[in-house]
């Protein structure tokens, strides 16, 4: 089992950035592929970066495309979202996820408790 601790959330003007960090627990952070997701108020959360477990292939949402970075240091056990030009629409709480499997596009084992960040316009 692994928990995860999101921290980096905050509020920033539009055009500005933000850093996401993800701390898991455990010894075996290096067999879960990582990633983020995102909740906005009255939406349902939804996908927004995966990084495999080595780091040496990753996906985003077509909206996140050349802003978001995600990447992972797994000698220090945590998952980066390094998040720049941000709009309004970014506005959201933003959870890290963990999975057993090859991405956590195709499922989650498990979340984090959810950083908000808000992007004012």
């Amino acid at each position: 089992q692994v928990q995860l601790v999101e921290s980096g959330g905050g509020l920033v003007q539009a055009g500005g950035s933000l850093r996401l960090s993800c701390a898991a627990s455990g010894r075996t952070f290096s067999s879960y592929a990582m990633g983020w997701f995102r909740q906005a108020p009255g939406k349902e959360r939804e996908f927004v970066a995966a990084i495999s477990r080595n780091g040496g292939s990753t996906d985003y949402v077509d909206s996140v495309k050349g802003r978001f970075t995600i990447s992972r240091d797994n000698a220090k056990n945590t998952v980066y979202l390094q998040m720049n030009s941000l709009k309004a629409e970014d506005t959201a709480v933003y959870y890290c996820a963990a999975t057993y499997g090859r991405t956590v596009v195709r499922g989650v084992n498990y979340w984090g408790q959810g950083t908000q960040v808000t992007v004012s316009s």
